[in-house]
C-alpha cells in the first residue's frame, strides 16, 4: 500500500476533482462520467438484489417459518425493514456524495480504521465469493440442458463461470454506457420471467388453486412454531434482500444523483418487495409446502408443472438472472475497490482510471482475478457462512452513523433528511438479528470477526505507518508506473491539474499569439 498522507491528500483533491466532470469535458479532467440515469439505477438495485434465490431456493424462509402465511408475513415485514434501511443510506448518499457506499460513510463518521475493516473484509471475502457463487450458478443452469441425467464437471462449470467473468470484466472495462445496458437488459429478463410466474399464479388462483393461501390453512404449521427458528426465518429474508444498498457505490456516476438516488430507491424497493411476496403466492398455488420444500430448483419445478413443453423457459430465465447479478456486482464492486484506493486503504493504482474510456480498469481487474481465485477454492460457501454476519454488522454499524452524524453536525447540508424514528428501528430489527446470530451460531460469528479484524495489523502497517523504508515505496511506484503503463490508466486528480495546467498556459500564450498575429498582418500590408 502506498504512502498514506500523500494518499489521503491526492484522495481529497480527488474527491473534489470527481465530483460532475467528464472526459473531454470543457477544462475538465478525466473523471468517472455521470452515465448512470434512473432506468439503470433501479436496474442496478433490482438487478443486485432479485439473483438466482427466488428461482432456485426460497424455501430459506419457509422452512423456517414452520407455515406458507407466516413465511408471506416475514416476505413482506423484511421487504419493509429494507426499505427502512434504504431511507437511511439515501440520507447519507446525498449526505456524504462518494462513491463507495457503506465504506465511505462508515470511514467519514467513525473513522480511517472502521471503514479500512469494512473494505477489508469487501475485498478480502465477500465480493470474490459471492461473484463467483453466482457465476457458478451460472454456468450450472447453461450446462444443464447438456447434462440432462447427471451432473456437469466440475471444471467445465468453474471454466464456464471464468468465461462470464472475463466477459463481463471486459464490457465493463470498454464503457459504462455498456455495462448499464447490459443490466438494464437482464433485470429486464428476470423481470419478465419473475412476471410470467406471477402471472401463472393469478391464473392458478382463478381456477380455485389456492388451497394454502386460505387462512386456516396458511398458518398451519407443518412443525412446531419455534421463536428461534422465526427469527433465523426473518435472518434469511434480509439476506435475501441483500443489494440494496448497492447503487450508494456509484453515486458519482448518478446523473443528478440528489433527486435519482432517492427517487430509484423508492421504486426499486416496493417493488421487490411486491416480485418476492406474489412470486411465492404463485408457488404455492401449484406445489405444497412439502414439494417445495424438497425441491432444489422450485422456479424449474413450477414451470415443469405448468408450462408443459416451454419449461426450459425457466432454466434460462435462472441464467439471465445470474448472468445480469454477475454484471450489476462487477460494476459495483469495482467502484468500492476505486473509491478504498482514492482515500489511501487500498493501493493507489486502483483509483485510476482510462484516459479515455473513463472507467476503472484497475479496479475491475483486481475484482475479477481476485474472484477467479475464489474459483480455483473450494471453501468458498464455507467462506460466505463465516463473513455474511460481519457484513450485515456494518448495515446496522453505517444506519447508526447516521444518527451520530445528526448528533455531531445538526447544522449540515441534507438534501434528504427523514426522522430519526427510522434509524431506530432499523437498529432495534438489526439488534435483534444479529444477538440471535451470535446465540444461535458463536462459533461461525466468531470466526467471521477473526477474519475481519486481521485487517487490524495491516492498516497500521499498510496505512497508518507514514514513514515507510523507501525502497518499499520506490518498488511501490514502479509497480504503480508499469500498472498505468499497461493499462493506459492515470489518477483523476492529476488529470485535472495537468488540464488546469494546459488552461493556464493557453491563456499565458494568448496575448503573446494576439501580438504575433499582429506583427504578421503588418508584415502582409507591407
Amino acid at each position: 500500500m502506498t504512502d498514506g498522507p500523500r494518499q489521503r491528500g491526492s484522495a481529497s483533491g480527488s474527491a473534489a476533482g470527481d465530483s460532475g466532470k467528464e472526459s473531454g469535458g470543457d477544462g475538465g479532467g478525466v473523471a468517472l462520467k455521470k452515465e448512470i440515469g434512473l432506468v439503470s439505477a433501479c436496474g442496478i438495485i433490482v438487478g443486485n438484489i432479485i439473483g438466482s434465490g427466488i428461482f432456485v431456493s426460497p424455501k430459506g424462509v419457509l422452512e423456517n417459518a414452520s407455515s406458507v402465511g407466516l413465511a408471506l408475513i416475514v416476505w413482506i415485514v423484511t421487504g419493509i425493514i429494507t426499505a427502512i434501511g434504504a431511507l437511511c443510506y439515501a440520507e447519507l448518499g446525498v449526505t456524504i456524495p462518494k462513491s463507495g457506499g457503506d465504506y465511505s460513510y462508515v470511514k467519514d463518521i467513525f473513522g480511517g480504521l472502521a471503514g479500512f475493516l469494512r473494505l477489508w473484509i469487501a475485498v478480502l471475502v465477500i465480493y470474490p465469493t459471492n461473484q463467483a457463487v453466482i457465476a457458478l450458478t451460472f454456468s450450472n443452469y447453461v450446462l444443464q440442458p447438456l447434462f440432462p441425467t447427471c451432473f456437469a464437471p466440475e471444471n467445465g462449470l468453474r471454466l464456464l463461470a471464468a468465461v462470464c467473468l472475463l466477459l463481463l470484466t471486459w464490457v465493463n472495462c470498454a464503457s459504462v454506457r455498456w455495462a448499464t445496458r447490459v443490466q438494464d437488459l437482464f433485470t429486464a429478463g428476470k423481470l419478465l420471467a419473475l412476471a410470467l410466474i406471477i402471472v401463472m399464479g393469478i391464473v392458478q388462483i382463478c381456477k380455485g388453486e389456492y388451497y394454502w393461501l386460505e387462512p386456516a390453512n396458511a398458518f398451519e404449521p407443518f412443525q412446531d412454531y419455534d421463536v428461534g427458528l422465526i427469527a433465523l426465518a426473518f435472518l434469511q429474508g434480509s439476506f435475501a434482500y441483500g443489494g440494496w444498498n448497492f447503487l450508494n457505490y456509484v453515486t458519482e456516476e448518478l446523473v443528478d444523483p440528489y433527486v435519482n438516488l432517492p427517487r430509484a430507491i423508492f421504486i426499486s424497493i416496493p417493488l421487490v418487495t411486491f416480485v418476492y411476496v406474489f412470486a411465492n403466492i404463485a408457488y404455492v398455488t401449484a406445489m405444497s409446502p412439502q414439494e417445495l420444500l424438497a425441491s432444489n430448483a422450485v422456479a424449474v419445478t413450477f414451470g415443469e408443472k405448468l408450462l408443459g413443453p416451454m419449461s426450459w423457459i425457466m432454466p434460462i430465465s435462472v441464467a439471465f438472472s445470474t448472468f445480469g447479478g454477475v454484471n450489476g456486482s462487477l460494476f459495483t464492486s469495482s467502484r468500492l475497490f476505486f473509491a478504498g484506493a482514492r482515500e489511501g486503504h487500498l493501493p493507489r493504482l486502483l483509483a485510476m482510471i482510462h484516459v479515455k474510456r473513463c472507467t476503472p480498469i484497475p479496479a475491475l481487474l483486481f475484482t475479477c482475478l481476485s474472484t477467479l481465485l475464489m474459483l480455483c477454492t473450494s471453501d468458498m460457501y464455507t467462506l460466505i457462512n463465516y463473513v455474511g454476519f460481519i457484513n450485515y454488522l456494518f448495515y446496522g454499524v453505517t444506519v447508526a452513523g447516521q444518527i451520530v452524524l445528526r448528533i455531531r453536525q445538526p447544522n449540515m447540508v441534507r438534501p434528504i433528511k427523514i426522522s430519526l424514528i427510522w434509524p431506530v428501528i432499523y437498529l432495534l430489527f438489526w439488534a435483534f438479528l444479529l444477538i440471535f446470530s451470535l446465540y444461535s451460531e458463536p462459533v461461525v460469528c466468531g470466526i467471521g470477526l477473526a477474519i475481519m479484524l486481521t485487517g487490524v495489523p495491516v492498516y497500521f502497517l499498510g496505512v497508518y505507518w507514514d514513514n515507510k523504508p523507501q525502497c518499499f515505496d520506490a518498488f511501490v511506484d514502479k509497480m504503480t508506473y508499469l500498472g498505468q503503463k499497461l493499462c493506459v490508466v492515470v489518477y483523476p486528480a492529476e488529470t485535472k491539474a495537468i488540464a488546469d495546467e494546459g488552461e493556464e498556459m493557453k491563456e499565458a500564450r494568448a496575448p503573446l499569439s494576439r501580438e504575433e498575429d499582429r506583427e504578421t498582418q503588418k508584415c502582409g500590408d507591407c
